[in-house]
């Protein structure tokens, strides 16, 4: 009879010291130093401010290679971004597993100096497809940031892993509010500046991870060869299933994902649709989003996980996203919405939350595949979710509406948290789950 494993839901971490004394040569400071951290930290949010950076350009420069033809480019920028996310969806896990490998230092530092050729390129861009590959390359460098998450992962202790978590979500905040603000005011200068500037950054930010930046994954703790079974879209998912548990908590994170896309695809021309707001007005309120989701990842993840615990944090993030959701489709004239987005945010408790209990109980020499396991998941979001929510949207608004309400897409949102509430009510219920025995191979 096998021996019976604690649902990894239902158990209190274990302490665990940082670890990583493997630092390069010339390199004295321990990985969990608050040197590293920063770097990490900057790294994330340089990534998501040069993306940030080049949203409200990228669309007129495309436009402008074809011939100003905004029906064409249109088409264009939607290839783009499908590709984007394939891109993100295929490669993750692979970068996941290298660092697993060879150590998450390398593949940081190539993210960094890989991302600033990349905008050297798209800025030197004379035709579309130089642009198409900038494009591709910047899918491909950025798909690091599970590595990144990793790294955190190798120097915080188990129980504080959901503020560490917390604190990189607050990056992508940062990134998603001053990203396309600044991008806006550089391209008025020129549309090509925010390329430019996107790349010093992310060569700056390499330059001083040589010096600051120390190993975090023990030689003992590697991966002897990739497999690359695992190490692709696919295999990298079996992770989930070799703990019972983790494939529940993958999949309500992949449905807060695909949530999370109604706001990148149909937030904008909703708005403007239904409210008649001014341009101005829609990135102001966007901006108001990003404040939040910085504001609670650096303020509110760490002591909502020390009161509440991770498995509470997790339903209230779901609950408070779920009338978020509600409230934006259910404002006729915009109040409500505004009201909505404190609620909204909560989701950035629950995604810290469900990540740390996963990384808690993945054996070390596997966290770099498994954040590229989670960064996979966002790539899923991002070809399902555009798609979805723009044909739900464009079937709420015509002559014959399929849908009973502009705010249809928003409702499907809400819905499918929802749907991942109930399943996280479920997985918690589970008594008996059997515990992964990964080895290193």
């Amino acid at each position: 009879m096998e021996e019976e494993v604690p649902n990894p839901l239902l158990v209190e971490p274990e302490v665990v010291e940082p670890v990583g004394e493997n630092a390069p040569v010339g390199v004295t400071a321990a990985p969990a130093s608050r040197a590293a951290a920063t770097f990490i930290f900057l790294t994330v949010t340089l990534d998501m401010l040069a993306m940030g950076m080049i949203v409200p350009v990228l669309p007129k420069l495309i436009q402008s290679f074809e011939g100003g033809n905004a029906a064409a480019a249109a088409t264009m920028i939607g290839i783009f971004g499908f590709m984007f996310a394939g891109i993100q969806f295929v490669f993750s896990p692979v970068l996941g597993a290298l660092s697993d490998k060879i150590g998450r230092r390398p593949v940081v530092l190539m993210s960094n100096f890989g991302l600033g050729a990349d905008y050297v390129v798209m800025a030197l861009a004379p035709t579309l497809p130089w642009l198409f590959l900038g494009r591709v390359i910047s899918g491909l460098t950025s798909s690091s940031v599970p590595t990144a998450m990793a790294y955190m992962a190798d120097v915080t202790p188990q129980e504080k892993r959901a503020a560490a978590f917390g604190m990189l979500n607050a990056a992508f905040g940062i990134g998603f509010v001053v990203g396309p603000a600044m991008g806006g005011w550089l391209g008025n200068v020129n549309p090509r500046l925010p390329f430019w500037v996107a790349a010093g950054l992310s060569l700056v930010n390499g330059m001083y991870g040589l010096f600051v930046l120390p190993e975090s994954l023990k030689h003992e703790h590697r991966q002897t060869k990739i497999n690359w079974k695992r190490a692709n879209p696919v295999g990298s998912l079996a992770l989930f299933t070799r703990v019972k548990g983790l494939l529940t908590l993958a999949g309500l994170l992949t449905l807060g994902y695909v949530a999370q896309q109604s706001l990148m695809s149909t937030y904008m021309i909703y708005v403007y649709t239904r409210y008649s707001w001014s341009v101005r007005t829609g990135g102001l309120s966007l901006a108001v989003v990003g404040i939040v989701t910085g504001i609670y990842g650096v303020l509110l993840v760490k002591p909502a996980v020390a009161k509440l615990g991770e498995r509470k944090s997790i339903i209230l993030g779901y609950i408070g996203g779920a009338l978020g959701y509600w409230a934006m489709g259910f404002s006729k004239t915009g109040l409500i919405l505004w009201i909505g987005i404190p609620f909204l945010n909560l989701m950035g408790i629950a995604w810290p939350s469900a990540q740390s209990i996963m990384s808690r109980h993945t054996p070390p020499n596997e966290q770099g595949l498994l954040q590229g396991a989670v960064n996979s998941l966002r790539g899923v979001s991002g070809l399902i979710g555009p798609l979805m929510f723009t044909w739900v949207f464009a079937h709420s608004i015509d002559a014959k509406p399929l849908f009973p309400s502009a705010g249809s897409t928003f409702y499907l949102a809400a819905a499918l948290i929802l749907l991942g509430l109930v399943i996280a009510s479920t997985a918690l219920a589970h008594d008996h789950p059997v515990k992964a025995t990964a080895k290193a191979t």
